[in-house]
């Protein structure tokens, strides 16, 4: 076996070999009853852009989905993990949209028709790099059941869903306040608005009240859409205003008459307690217009630019220009009170990154109450649950008012709405146009131009994507609803939310039964990744320089509920270090085992402490192992799987092993022993490290007998009763303790683990003494002793507690060489520098006054453990000399 651990010599030799084998091809429908099919699970991967990269996000969310669906695989289940991407309306037509602007022409110029076929041509180009980049991190997809959003089943889907609910009235066309980019010429959802703090200005305008010599005063940080406003409002008791209510103001610039208004939105304590109310393009103004029947006029076009209703010396102006402009006139007619320096927040189109403009615009939207309703009902009920549970609150506050969704968008690419309006204007909603034909009597149609929302197609995913809306669909019969979801907290309401309203309304149920919700991915300091700060990690640049396995484990080990995760590189090292130690653990057992083989049930009879006592403690690690995987507590169970690898499996029981296959202390079936912990315990670490460990359990001699072609599809192990030995523990344990404190001993002193030693046990519980005495050979190995026994040591033995047990360590310092003696006085020589500097660090008034308490301790404790060192040293040369 090669000495050198290098991930990347197998990695992508085993992707291949599990994708040419096809083990991870779920059954469905009369397979999936046949005999071994086993139980269904099934696992929807959250659809990536199709025409993206994956991030350090995908990669978190990837590793876990992995992790489950491999484990619900080694343990018998019918386990599919759907893959598939979504179409990314506004992504992907800006690509294409950038790809023409470089051509010198665009989409306006090729036509929609030509367009569509471009961003086709686009999607096939790229499509596969996603499936790719999974792949290189071990995804065990079902690739014979990969999605797109815009495959034709699921477009039937599609329009099927919105044909539904256009016809029970849940579905319709109107004016309402959206999101509206102005540079994408489109309504966006509130996920595709990044807020920003900007600073910026607020303006106190003075509007003058009619038949008056009376000014109010209103606080805007917009001056150019009072061209717009319908009213001004102040809060029913505020009694500045309280005898203007019912009056009127006059509209500065344009003259008009506005109605003054009492309403409870209005804040008394910001600005002057009035705000002027514009409600085409303010979301708060547009509630308080409904509320009052007001009607205001939209001065800001689709394009960002002014209407014809601003008036003459502002129509066509871009909006800012007409800012200038306005507050120009303003300041002219003596209108300006008083402008201040204002921060706040500002929504800007994450995509085009220019600020959103809120508007009143004719758009298709769904009225979702009566869905939400269901939906909270069942979360409170425990039909479906969130983890962690602390999520509960967010979704009955997102879900008890919910405002109709804006479904539909201002694009080429995507679904078109299934709707056609004949020459007389009426509109017929129909699954296709042969249908609106028959519906409307005649073929003089047009269909709408708009697109619907990509999170109306993405919300239907867990089960469209199985063969809805056909009852009989194999896959939906078998796989539906899913069991686990797992995705980032924040497209909690945006995907999750959606994806439970429509399951629960289109097939009667949740359409998963667990939702495990992931923090967001920073970097080691805690900051949110972002390009502007440069300290974004790509998750295939990781992969090469560390393995997938070790990305992999990282990530799943950071998995904390409800926390977000400082991804450190250091830490990733330290789990791509622990691979190298599984590597040459496994390298080691291999060149030791002579004819051992691995033992598909093992013999227990005659087996010896050691070897007892690992096979507990796998039992036991299997135990918590599998309750962490299915509670979701990824961190608990690396931890625990981290901890058993390296310290129980590596760094004690192959030391136990050794002294036994060299032949110095035989032990029956050591190999037999070892060999089938390793086999357990490699695919016990399966789903979270499949490379390595399907690497290394295809090395193991004997696994043939086990009937299994890949460690990917061989039997989960499970905790064994007959294996749980809590006395062996206890005797090993204690072992443990007692070697561990004695290599410390020698360490602390400086002492040479070659020095010949004798080990006391002078006073402790007799059945302990007794249990490390009946391991003598053991210990004498593992501690550098000569001789274990009972009884008194001399007086210049060193002396020490553990385990409930006094010990004494005596070794015959006179016999130090002149070599020994030189190496210590040279070790004392070295300290001595380094106290002094410490000393000199702590007498320093500057360090003292500016170094932050933690770190002037931690300068005293080093100092105390240096002065102690030095101590024992001189005691040591003193006896030696």
């Amino acid at each position: 076996m090669e000495k050198r651990f290098d991930p990347q010599s197998y990695e992508r030799r085993w992707q291949a070999f599990w994708r040419d084998h096809h083990l991870f091809r779920a059954r469905s429908g009369a397979d999936a009853d046949g005999a071994g099919a086993g139980r269904p699970f099934c696992i929807m991967i959250p659809p990536p852009n199709v025409t993206g990269k994956l991030h350090i996000g995908h990669a978190l969310q990837s590793a876990l989905q992995d992790l489950v669906v491999r484990w619900k695989r080694m343990q018998g289940f019918n386990a599919l993990w759907l893959p598939g991407t979504d179409h990314a309306g506004i992504s992907t037509q800006l690509m294409v949209e950038r790809q023409l602007e470089a051509e010198g022409t665009s989409r306006r110029e090729v036509g929609r028709e030509r367009f569509e076929e471009r961003t086709w041509e686009w999607k096939h180009k790229f499509h596969s790099n996603i499936r790719q980049q999974l792949e290189v991190l071990g995804a065990s997809c079902d690739w014979s059941r990969e999605r797109f959003t815009l495959d034709d089943g699921l477009s039937t889907a599609v329009r099927t869903a919105f044909v539904r609910l256009y016809r029970e009235g849940l579905v319709t066309r109107g004016e309402y306040m959206v999101n509206w980019s102005p540079a994408l010429q489109t309504a966006i959802s509130d996920l595709e608005v990044e807020t920003r703090e900007v600073k910026g200005k607020l303006y106190h305008l003075a509007y003058p009240v009619a038949d008056s010599d009376q000014r109010l005063v209103v606080a805007t940080t917009r001056p150019e859409t009072l061209l717009g406003d319908a009213a001004v409002a102040a809060h029913p008791d505020d009694p500045r205003y309280r005898s203007l209510i019912g009056g009127f103001a006059v509209l500065p610039i344009l003259g008009r008459l506005l109605p003054i208004v009492a309403d409870s939105h209005v804040d008394p304590q910001f600005g002057t307690g009035l705000v002027k109310v514009t409600p085409c393009h303010d979301p708060a103004d547009y509630e308080i217009a409904r509320r009052h029947g007001l009607v205001g006029e939209k001065v800001i076009g689709p394009d960002g630019r002014m209407t014809a209703a601003a008036g003459p010396d502002y129509a066509g102006l871009d909006r800012y220009e007409a800012r200038r402009r306005v507050l120009e006139r303003l300041t002219a007619d003596g209108l300006v009170v008083r402008v201040e320096d204002h921060v706040h927040n500002v929504g800007h189109s994450q995509r085009s990154g220019e600020p959103i403009e809120p508007l009143l615009s004719t758009q298709w939207f769904c009225d979702m109450t009566a869905m939400a309703e269901r939906a909270l009902e069942v979360v409170r009920t425990g039909e479906l649950e969130l983890r962690p549970s602390s999520w509960d609150k967010t979704w009955e506050h997102w879900l008890a008012d919910i405002r109709p969704w804006c479904i539909s968008r201002q694009l080429w690419w995507g679904h078109r709405i299934p709707a056609w309006y004949d020459r007389a204007g009426g509109c017929h909603v129909a699954l296709d146009r042969e249908e609106a034909e028959r519906m409307a009597g005649t073929d003089e149609l047009e269909q709408d131009p708009d697109v619907l929302d990509t999170w109306f197609s993405s919300g239907l995913w867990p089960f469209s994507t199985l063969g809805w809306p056909d009852p009989e669909a194999p896959d939906l019969g078998t796989f539906y609803p899913t069991d686990l979801l797992i995705t980032g907290f924040d497209i909690l309401f945006f995907w999750v939310a959606r994806m439970t309203m429509m399951g629960l309304h289109f097939t009667g149920e949740t359409p998963f039964r667990a939702v495990h919700l992931t923090g967001l991915v920073r970097d080691a300091d805690g900051e949110k990744m972002s390009k502007m700060k440069g300290n974004t990690l790509d998750p295939m640049d990781l992969v090469e320089e560390y393995g997938a396995d070790a990305l992999r484990f990282t990530l799943c080990a950071l998995d904390a509920p409800g926390r977000d995760i400082p991804l450190d590189l250091e830490r990733m090292a330290g789990y791509r270090a622990f691979g190298n130690k599984i590597w040459n653990a496994t390298r080691f057992a291999l060149s030791r085992i002579g004819e051992a083989e691995v033992q598909a049930e093992l013999d227990l009879a005659g087996l010896e402490a050691p070897e007892r006592w690992i096979l507990s403690r796998f039992s036991r690690t299997a135990e918590e192992v599998g309750a962490r995987f299915e509670s979701t507590r990824f961190d608990e169970a690396c931890n625990r799987l981290y901890h058993f690898f390296w310290g129980e499996l590596c760094d004690w029981y192959i030391e136990f092993a050794k002294p036994a296959l060299s032949g110095a202390a035989p032990r029956p079936r050591v190999g037999e022993v070892l060999l089938t912990v390793l086999d357990r315990s490699l695919r016990l670490l399966h789903p979270v490290m499949p490379h390595l460990t399907e690497e290394l359990w295809q090395r193991l001699p004997g696994i043939s007998r086990l009937g299994f072609s890949a460690l990917a599809v061989a039997r989960y192990p499970e905790a064994l009763a007959e294996w749980r030995d809590d006395a062996a523990e206890q005797t090993i344990e204690t072992v443990i303790g007692v070697v561990g404190r004695v290599r410390s001993l020698r360490a602390e002193r400086g002492l040479s683990p070659k020095l010949d030693g004798r080990l006391f046990l002078e006073a402790g519980e007799p059945a302990i003494l007794e249990s490390l005495v009946g391991q003598r050979a053991l210990v004498e190995s593992l501690t550098g002793s000569s001789a274990l026994q009972c009884g008194r040591a001399g007086d210049h033995a060193i002396r020490d507690r553990v385990a409930g047990i006094d010990l004494a360590l005596e070794i015959d310092l006179p016999g130090l060489d002149h070599g020994e003696m030189e190496r210590l006085r040279r070790e004392l020589e070295r300290l001595e520098v380094e106290i002094q500097s410490a000393e000199g660090r702590l007498a320093n008034p500057q360090f003292i006054d500016k170094a932050p308490p933690q770190v002037i301790a931690g300068n005293r404790e080093r100092l105390g453990e240096l002065q102690e060192r030095r101590r024992l040293l001189v005691d040591q040369i003193r006896s030696g000399a």
